[in-house]
């Protein structure tokens, strides 16, 4: 988009949409929630967008290149997070005894099983070049390989649901929900979990090499413009806002996720064709991205992937990032292969690398770092084994 009216007038004409429909929304019986969830989504697409917030890109800039300001961003998000969290969960749940979770939080089923779900999960990543959440918002910059990626994701999640059964009666029922402050209290899951992150953000700089350098700062109109359109934002910026929503949203709803409507709708449209089993063995007792068969229409979460999908279009018009191309044979190919593995990862570890790896981490859950390590893992495996056979993934 080369048009400075089109740059200007569409992003307000869209985000003006979301202003309006969150104001319809709240008008209606049992409506505020759907309308902080629009309005939360749509600031963590514009966040993700204008900070290039992307677990498989960030992860690949590091290896390739030594570039560690992705990495930062989400050692960043990660450190504030827990500390943002505790401060809730001490209001909620003062007293952290055995057998009491938290609300709603992400604590998750520790075992075997979510381990290979991660890794899944992160090879899914490296073969379709962006995690589940960043592939939203590159749909608003017209990634072409992004729609199918959504569509295999899908297709992956229906392929969980049919897997659910055997997997929970082999390993899961026995893999235990691990709440780090049942074990170390608030003070010590505080201090484990920043000791950690410290470690993982001063080995990025040790191993960091010497990115490009900025170029010198305008303080002007149209320097402050561009840096705040156009250029990305910095990590700690970035990482500082992914926090602040993150907390916010599971004070005001919900912890954050992306593919409980993407599940649910899987869930739905299986259970109504008969293609679904009709129990999945303890699915609904177990905390992460929640699945279920759709009642209504709107969900909080399916207004907060549409709060994403939108302002992250109008974030990428605002930027001139907006750049569409004719999808070829391999990304369509790429997109739905990495987005099965994805889906199916996402659907058997109750979550992605939004609902598991950073909902989970600022909750004290251990399923949060499980998943850190093997979808890393996953991740490395994918993009090594792209690099060998000559197809690595695209840059974001």
């Amino acid at each position: 988009m080369k048009s400075g009216a089109t740059r200007t007038l569409a992003p307000v004409v869209l985000l003006s949409g979301i202003a309006v429909l969150a104001w319809f929304l709240h008008g209606q019986p049992g409506g505020r929630d759907l309308s902080f969830s629009l309005l939360a989504g749509a600031a963590f697409g514009i966040v993700l967008q204008r900070g290039r917030f992307c677990f498989l890109c960030n992860f690949r800039d590091f290896v390739e290149k030594r570039d560690p300001r992705g990495l930062l961003a989400i050692v960043v998000a990660l450190a504030a997070g827990v500390a943002f969290y505790h401060a809730v969960m001490m209001a909620w749940v003062p007293v952290p005894q055995p057998g009491r979770l938290p609300p709603n939080a992400h604590i998750g089923p520790v075992g075997p099983v979510l381990a290979f779900a991660a890794l899944a999960f992160g090879i899914g990543m490296a073969i379709s070049g962006s995690c589940l959440s960043a592939h939203l918002y590159r749909l608003g910059e017209g990634s072409p390989s992004s729609p199918f990626a959504l569509i295999g994701a899908g297709i992956g999640f229906f392929i969980g649901f049919l897997t659910w059964n055997p997997l929970f009666t082999l390993a899961i029922y026995a893999s235990p929900a691990i709440w780090l402050p049942h074990r170390l209290g608030y003070t010590g899951t505080l201090l484990v979990s920043l000791a950690l992150i410290a470690v993982i953000g001063l080995l990025l700089l040790r191993f960091s090499g010497n990115p490009e350098p900025a170029a010198p700062s305008r303080y002007d109109l149209r320097g402050t413009a561009g840096k705040l359109f156009v250029d990305r934002w910095p990590p700690v910026t970035t990482g500082l806002l992914v926090a602040i929503i993150s907390a916010i949203a599971y004070l005001r709803v919900a912890p954050l996720g992306v593919t409980a409507e993407l599940g649910s709708i899987v869930r739905t449209a299986g259970s109504a064709s008969g293609l679904l089993p009709d129990t999945l063995h303890g699915l609904d007792l177990l905390r992460g991205c929640a699945t279920v068969v759709k009642q209504t229409l709107l969900s909080a979460n399916g207004v907060f992937v549409l709060g994403i999908v939108i302002a992250s279009f109008a974030a990428a018009l605002a930027g001139g990032q907006f750049q569409p191309r004719r999808p070829t044979s391999r990304d369509v190919g790429k997109g739905l292969a990495g987005g099965i593995l994805m889906g199916w990862g996402a659907m058997t570890g109750l979550g992605c690398t939004v609902g598991v790896l950073l909902s989970g981490i600022h909750a004290g859950a251990v399923s949060g770092w499980v998943f850190l390590i093997f979808c890393a893992l996953g991740a490395w495996i994918g993009m090594t084994v792209s690099r060998r056979l000559g197809n690595a993934a695209p840059a974001a």
